[in-house]
């Protein structure tokens, strides 16, 4: 039996498995030994039983042939907790499995658990009243961000080597840099979101938390292509792992703003050098061309709050009002405010800042190719005692913490995190945003980045 969970990437898993030297069923061993004793509180749910039986049935010959993969709450998995991490869900259980999830099983995936996030995937932390606090492997202390923090977390903290996330706001590439993973946010329908596809404000997206590029690149090999169920998904493209650094010289002479704040966002002075360090080995690695121009990103963190709630709202149903007191106090707040608000002038306002932002976003794009900016405007908040009031002694809004990453979201356009060290021992992140359907020049610039100045695939002082 293998002493802990593999702690190298999916893709050198597999290879392992496929040369005799580890099985699926001694890594799932491993992997459910790890977790029960780890105290990041990764996992709300545990399927063991089914899990073993994928396991000893695993095909490695397949791309994710018996690796455990944990799954992210909110996705659909038959006969997993649908809790959305809230208390007044707590007994919703799923009757199918999403189009993500059926293609992961026939990829061969051992789907064996569900990691944890924030209520409703809103808030860009991980504690909820219903699982906890989840923490940060690389200081419990620390949030790993949200809402993808159980699976950063888990893959961060030496548990499991991928795991599903999702990005409506952030929540892939926020956990990705509070906890020092790459992190891939993709066009807007890459990745259906069938069946029983929800619409919602069109800005949540699917994805994966891993340790390596050429992780990415298989996963969404795996889950990506058309599906009628989810009528805004994007046809199959050109396998993202094969193409992956074979037409590294393609970079040369692409355009690139750097912005560290994004013309927005209150950024913690120390990383913004970072990040204009960072940005410039990365030009000169891929020989890219530097143009100044102003970034100015639209400010749109209460739109896209209000934008959400009408979903949360129907989740709930007829246990809103009754269940206030059972949610974590800004879902409560947010719905309490959506009710006195919310009115056609609202969604009027929502409508023209998205417009506003889909106009400022396309200007962007017209004059450059790609914009450099940090993932998050500081290290990973504590655990506990509310969002950071201030940054280098300057004053912050609440809606700082989204103001780096929402515009994507907003637009649908692809944006990467990638690891570029730490400060004061916590990591920091630097994003790449591109303009629609070119993830492919976010996966070669993300590897340059690796393969030159690689990051720690796991975080210091996890399980050995």
């Amino acid at each position: 039996m293998a002493d802990s969970p593999w702690l190298d990437d999916t893709t050198s898993l597999i290879d392992a498995f496929r040369r005799g030297e580890r099985s699926p069923k001694e890594e799932l061993d491993a992997t459910l030994a790890a977790i029960d004793a780890s105290a990041l509180n990764a996992f709300s749910y545990l399927d063991p039983d089914d899990a073993y039986r994928q396991a000893e049935a695993a095909d490695t010959s397949l791309p994710l042939g018996g690796v455990p993969i944990a799954v992210k709450m909110g996705a659909h998995v038959t006969g997993w907790p649908f809790t959305e991490a809230s208390i007044p869900l707590k007994d919703e259980v799923s009757g199918f499995d999403g189009t993500m999830i059926t293609r992961l099983r026939q990829a061969g995936a051992v789907l064996f658990g569900q990691t944890t996030m924030s209520e409703f995937a809103g808030l860009n932390h991980t504690r909820t009243k219903l699982h906890g606090i989840t923490h940060n492997p690389w200081n419990p202390d620390r949030t790993p961000g949200g809402s993808s923090g159980g699976s950063a977390a888990a893959v961060a903290g030496g548990l499991c080597t991928m795991g599903t996330a999702g990005d409506g706001g952030g929540s892939t590439r926020i956990p990705a840099a509070f906890c020092g993973l790459p992190g891939l946010k993709p066009t807007y329908g890459r990745i259906p979101k069938g069946p029983e596809m929800v619409m919602g404000n069109l800005t949540a997206v699917s994805g994966c938390l891993s340790r390596s590029v050429r992780d990415i690149a298989r996963f969404f090999d795996v889950v990506s292509g058309f599906d009628p169920h989810d009528p805004f998904s994007l046809p199959l493209v050109p396998s993202f792992e094969a193409e992956l650094g074979t037409h590294i010289a393609r970079l040369a002479g692409l355009r690139v703003a750097v912005s560290p704040t994004l013309g927005r966002a209150v950024v913690r002075h120390l990383l913004e050098e970072m990040i204009e360090h960072h940005a410039g080995a990365l030009i000169a690695d891929a020989n890219l061309q530097r143009v100044d121009i102003d970034v100015q990103v639209a400010e749109g963190s209460m739109e896209w709050a209000l934008s959400g709630l009408p979903r949360i709202r129907e989740q709930l149903g007829d246990r809103w009002p009754a269940c206030a007191d059972d949610l974590t106090p800004p879902i409560r707040f947010g719905l309490e405010m959506a009710e006195k608000m919310y009115d056609v002038g609202i969604a009027q306002k929502i409508d023209t800042m998205r417009t506003r932002n889909n106009e400022v976003m396309a200007n962007l794009f017209d004059q450059v190719d790609l914009v450099i900016s940090a993932t998050n405007p500081d290290v990973a908040f504590p655990t506990t005692g509310g969002f950071p009031k201030e940054i280098d002694g300057r004053r912050i809004e609440l809606g700082n913490n989204g103001a780096l990453t929402i515009p994507a979201n907003f637009y649908g356009n692809p944006s990467i995190s990638i690891p570029i060290g730490d400060i004061d021992g916590l990591p920091v992140g630097m994003q790449v945003m591109a303009a629609h359907h070119r993830e492919d020049l976010l996966l070669d610039l993300a590897l340059l980045v690796e393969r030159n100045r690689p990051w720690p695939l796991i975080a210091p002082g996890s399980p050995q």
